[in-house]
């Protein structure tokens, strides 16, 4: 045992448990004892403890007195409570008073021991089995990447990732996070090849692996809903795949997973292209094409999504789907408030479509602020933040009155991100787009097999805002970055959250259809 544990046991008859003592002294433990309450008080002021077994009924302070005054001395300490009695209140009223764990008498030496492990071992033991299942794993995971052929094949080697980057959340263990690190690394590197290999036939026919895209959601997810009752919408701008799986453990005593489907953005992976056709059932060139009015080319100052209900509207024309809708983009607190204040008048609609900001507003802030690069210096803690947005924000309100009403929902997103690391030197001319993920203009230099470089855009059903447009991505952790400046742009944004380019993080994410319990 690396670290001496300290154990205080009060008993007033604690003589009769020196069986006890001398077995646990034997595993390793240090044990003090008490024979009453105020004994256990003056040990407690006196010196540190890791955890404190306390008898329930002893004379003078009763255990649950003595208990509400350690408390008050130790807060942090774990206190088993052991007692002769079953009574329902006592147990209540010893839980209520935040005891770790209690024992009904008689107890043997085993559920002693098992006891402090579980408190005070835990982390140890749980870190040692975490490891040591990732250790198998990791060589499964690299014999999928080894022969994964189609993007189902991909997502599959995604999900493992997230849980075992989830499962090592606290682990004692850093050789474990670089491990998982590497990992990723080899993880969106094989992707990118996969999608530079296979994105372009999606469009031609000539791969017959094409997965749910972006114009798709709405057809598959939420409109064959619409015939069973209500149905909301949460696009929660920016949201990747590990940060839904925090967001729903939240979700689950709401509501059930009837279907949770990663589905792939298109390229690029920006809210002007993939939101847009998320909304319109389209691909950006046929956007431009049917509905010119709500495309806003990339050198235009309007911003570039601000036709969102027209296009649902066209969409939801066109596919048939004859129910009533309402929109709305929720950018800060006040409006998430105003909404869940006037519920009552989301009842009116058989489909209410919620856009929800703060993510990608975080992702953004990131970037330009020195605060949230602290808070989120990482993904763990990037993860972290969103779920502590989640937790307390009003969106959890209206999940609730929701559920409540035995409203269907959907919870997806428009693109991910992905935090970048390498800077890739890109000269163009005033026109080329400002994204760090992908650019779109003409003339473009660049080194050479370090981009995704669509020469003939329109094959992938990407407007060309002249005839000799081009669009170029990054892919794993890579940034595109202006000759101009260079270096100072390279610092600038090295480590934070872009979207855009090619990645697991930024194209494979989540679209789940859940059910009030």
């Amino acid at each position: 045992m690396a670290k001496e544990i300290n154990i205080l046991w009060t008993d007033d008859e604690i003589e009769l448990l020196k069986p006890y003592i001398l077995f646990l002294e034997d595993k390793g433990y240090r044990v003090s004892t008490a024979n009453n309450g105020e004994e256990a008080l003056d040990l407690v002021r006196s010196r540190s403890y890791d955890l404190i077994f306390l008898d329930e009924n002893m004379p003078g302070l009763s255990g649950l007195q003595t208990l509400e005054r350690i408390k008050d001395l130790v807060p942090a300490v774990p206190v088993i409570m052991i007692t002769k009695s079953e009574e329902e209140d006592i147990m209540d009223e010893a839980i209520g008073s935040k005891i770790a764990d209690y024992l009904i008498k008689p107890v043997n030496p085993k559920q002693i021991l098992l006891t402090i492990k579980k408190h005070l071992d835990s982390r140890r033991l749980v870190t040692e089995r975490t490891t040591s299942a990732y250790q198998v794993q990791f060589s499964q995971i690299s014999q999928l990447m080894n022969t994964a052929v189609s993007f189902d094949d991909w997502t599959d080697i995604y999900k493992k990732l997230v849980f075992w980057e989830q499962e090592l959340v606290g682990s004692a263990e850093t050789g474990m996070d670089e491990v998982l690190s590497m990992q990723w690394t080899e993880a969106n590197k094989g992707f990118g090849k996969y999608i530079r290999t296979h994105y372009k036939d999606w469009f031609s026919g000539q791969d017959k692996d094409q997965p749910l895209l972006s114009p798709q959601v709405f057809p598959h997810a939420v409109f064959p809903l619409l015939k069973k009752g209500k149905v909301a919408v949460l696009v929660i701008d920016n949201l990747r795949y590990d940060q839904w799986k925090l967001i729903e453990q939240q979700i689950n005593e709401l509501y059930r997973v009837e279907e949770e489907r990663i589905y792939c953005s298109i390229l690029p992976t920006a809210t002007q292209y993939a939101r847009n056709a998320m909304f319109a059932g389209l691909m950006p060139t046929e956007i431009k094409r049917l509905l010119p009015q709500c495309w806003v080319e990339e050198e235009e100052e309007e911003g570039k999504n601000l036709h969102e209900t027209e296009l649902l509207r066209a969409h939801m024309q066109r596919q048939g789907v004859d129910h009533s809708m309402h929109y709305e983009k929720i950018s800060n607190q006040k409006q998430g408030k105003k909404v869940v204040d006037h519920f009552s008048d989301l009842l009116n609609y058989d489909l209410n479509v919620l856009v929800y900001n703060f993510v990608d507003m975080l992702s953004h802030a990131r970037t330009e602020m020195d605060v949230i690069r602290e808070l989120a210096y990482d993904d763990r803690s990037y993860r972290a933040l969103t779920q502590t947005w989640f937790n307390n924000s009003y969106l959890m309100d209206l999940i609730r009155l929701l559920s409540e009403h035995k409203i269907q929902l959907v919870i997806t997103t428009d693109h991910g991100a992905i935090r970048v690391q390498n800077p890739v030197k890109v000269i163009g001319d005033r026109k080329t787009s400002s994204n760090l993920r992908y650019k779109q203009g003409k003339s473009l230099n660049y080194p050479s097999g370090k981009v995704f470089d669509v020469s003939d855009p329109e094959k992938i059903h990407l407007p060309k805002s002249n005839v000799s447009s081009t669009y170029i991505f990054a892919v794993e952790s890579d940034y595109l970055i202006y000759a101009n400046n260079y270096n100072q742009f390279v610092n600038h944004y090295r480590n934070t959250f872009q979207h855009g380019g090619i990645s697991l993080e930024e194209m494979a994410i989540p679209c789940v259809i859940l059910s009030p319990r």
